[in-house]
């Protein structure tokens, strides 16, 4: 790509020192990643193609660059609270990635809009992603990539998990909600027992925010108890038992549903997106019953 660069851009000759310099101060393991090998290889096809929009490929690359800096970082978690700066006693905590870690630093720190720069920045880098998980999906996969670590499959899933996180960083330099309306996000009311302070208590259970949780029947048994005791509704061991059966039965077939009608509405990629089910089997009964009569 360098010695493309070298050749289109001699009008320009500071553009080639500036790639080495972002190359450079890349990150290692991103450089020998199969995804950086992925991005410049499309990079470099689409600039041979396509030399008159050279420079838009090559601001591409150096956002990919900036991005997984060795030296500054692009940080896609939320920034730490002024209580845990580091002092001569406590030594200083690291960001994590992790998406748990992240939503509870983001409910202890305040938000904080982002710069004009920064957004555009991920929202070139969310393209780029979504551009990179789009050709993979398009990738065939055979047998012998079954046991490969960076097989296309485990890159598109590398791939995805980095966007949420990106995603969930630009919402917050954005000051915006995350939620995208899928069903899995969708609050679920109860109103399965006489008792509103019951229902309270296994509604907060099921709506808890983060990812998708099933609660188990202890989980459901010990929210009813709680409710009865600080509320004291004076209800005896036996009725609670059977109050949580009831609630647990009816939680559980809940869920499902709402797992079931999200999966159906996000199953598959933008290749299945105009695909119908039946309508193959509907074309051929037609022309069945046409050459009958």
């Amino acid at each position: 790509f360098l010695e493309l660069c070298k050749m289109q851009t001699a009008d320009h000759p500071e553009v080639v020192p500036f790639l080495y310099n972002r190359q450079q101060r890349a990150h290692s393991l991103f450089l020998a990643s199969a995804e950086f090998c992925n991005i410049l290889s499309r990079v470099l096809s689409r600039a041979r193609s396509r030399p008159a929009k050279l420079y838009v490929y090559i601001n591409e690359l150096c956002t990919v660059l900036k991005a997984h800096s060795a030296k500054k970082k692009l940080n896609l978690a939320p920034a730490a609270t002024t209580s845990n700066e580091p002092s001569g006693n406590n030594p200083p905590t690291h960001l994590s990635l992790d998406p748990t870690n992240a939503e509870n630093t983001a409910s202890q720190s305040p938000r904080t809009r982002g710069s004009r720069r920064q957004i555009q920045r991920l929202e070139q880098l969310l393209a780029l992603y979504v551009a990179e998980i789009r050709r993979l999906q398009e990738k065939e996969l055979d047998l012998s990539e079954l046991d490969d670590p960076d097989s296309a499959y485990l890159q598109e899933a590398r791939l995805k998990r980095k966007l949420i996180r990106l995603f969930g960083r630009l919402c917050e330099l954005k000051d915006c909600s995350s939620l995208t309306g899928r069903v899995i996000e969708q609050r679920i009311p109860y109103r399965g027992t006489r008792y509103p302070e019951v229902n309270r208590r296994i509604e907060r259970l099921i709506n808890k925010p983060g990812p998708d949780t099933f609660p188990d029947y202890g989980d459901v048994l010990r929210a009813v108890e709680k409710a009865a005791a600080r509320h004291s509704l004076g209800l005896p061991r036996q009725q609670l038992q059977l109050m949580a059966q009831d609630a647990f039965r009816d939680v559980g077939i809940r869920l499902q549903e709402r797992r079931h009608l999200d999966l159906i509405y996000n199953f598959g990629c933008h290749l299945t997106d105009d695909y119908r089910p039946g309508r193959g089997l509907v074309g051929c009964l037609s022309v069945t019953l046409i050459c009958q009569v």
